[in-house]
């Protein structure tokens, strides 16, 4: 019935003296329609497929599963408030520089209204969520960088508000932790948003300095002038599988020296075995293993597993 509606609004009536040729030419075209509404109906508010092997599955099921592929464990990316949620205990978190909001300090044609979309689709007013909390009762200071706020890039307020959660752990004498998602740096700030690398390297120097400790996650995707800065000068860093992490994307390498890269370059498997990270944890194990870290880096410890 649907398809023959569809045939008759877009041809009309069929010429006889060439139905076979009309037939499957409505035919293709009507798969084609059928595959284009297939594919806009995924990744709605019930419906999310898979980037790794392209099953389809309910957001309830994936939910149920940490955001985390039921058939092939690809980790699909989340939000800010979402990783806040599985890391931390309940009711523990205590948001910092909530209110802080970008400028368009270098007036980027088109910057106000891309901040004004990123702000809607994600819900955030920028690329990073920061605060401290509890993970079993030991408490820590946590910057959490959202990948649905403009691919999680790098401006200045990303970049101060890090700074500061940094300032406040050393304050107040607790471990930091911080989740990289990030494209890198922000083109719209220029300079402005380079000068974020070096000020956060700063912080977390002043940060070991004081002996305190700094524990990286890399998550999918940590580029750019993130993974060239903070994300990887963890004292620890974890990874969740099959993560993105590099400084310029395969593609842009591949191209630049004209070879084909080895299966998995700069997949966090591949940095583990290169030594750049020093243990893959898979997003269910992620906050007994935080907490087992701390559990050794801070006096006193917390509550029993």
């Amino acid at each position: 019935m649907i398809k023959e509606l569809f045939r008759k609004k877009k041809y009309g009536t069929i010429n006889i003296n060439n139905a076979e040729n009309d037939s499957k030419k409505i035919d293709s075209e009507y798969s084609k329609n059928m595959k284009k509404q297939e594919k806009k109906d995924i990744d709605n508010d019930f419906w999310i497929r898979c980037k790794g092997c392209g099953e389809t599955f309910s957001k309830e099921e994936l939910i149920n599963n940490f955001n985390v592929c039921i058939k092939c464990d690809q980790h699909l990316r989340i939000g800010a408030r979402e990783r806040v949620e599985l890391v931390l205990d309940e009711s523990s978190f205590i948001e910092y520089d909530s209110d802080m909001k970008t400028l368009d300090p270098l007036s980027f044609p088109g910057y106000d209204e891309k901040i004004d979309k990123a702000k809607e689709q994600s819900g955030e007013c920028e690329a990073v969520v920061t605060g401290e909390g509890r993970i079993n009762e030991i408490p820590v200071v946590i910057c959490v960088m959202n990948p649905e706020f403009m691919i999680g890039s790098m401006g200045s307020v990303v970049g101060e508000k890090i700074t500061r959660a940094i300032e406040r752990a050393i304050d107040k004498e607790l471990s930091v932790i911080i989740f990289s998602a990030s494209g890198g740096a922000r083109m719209q700030e220029g300079i402005l948003s380079l000068m974020q690398m070096g000020k956060t390297s700063a912080a977390l120097s002043r940060l070991a300095d004081k002996g305190l400790l700094y524990i990286s996650v890399l998550t999918d995707p940590t580029t750019g002038g993130v993974t060239a800065s903070f994300a990887m000068l963890g004292d620890i860093i974890l990874a969740e599988p099959k993560a993105l992490i590099g400084f310029a994307g395969p593609r842009v390498i591949e191209q630049t020296i004209r070879q084909k890269l080895p299966e998995g370059f700069q997949r966090s498997e591949f940095l583990k075995d290169k030594g750049f990270v020093d243990k893959i944890v898979h997003r269910k194990d992620l906050k007994r293993m935080l907490y087992r870290i701390l559990d050794i880096h801070t006096i006193g410890g917390g509550k029993n597993e």
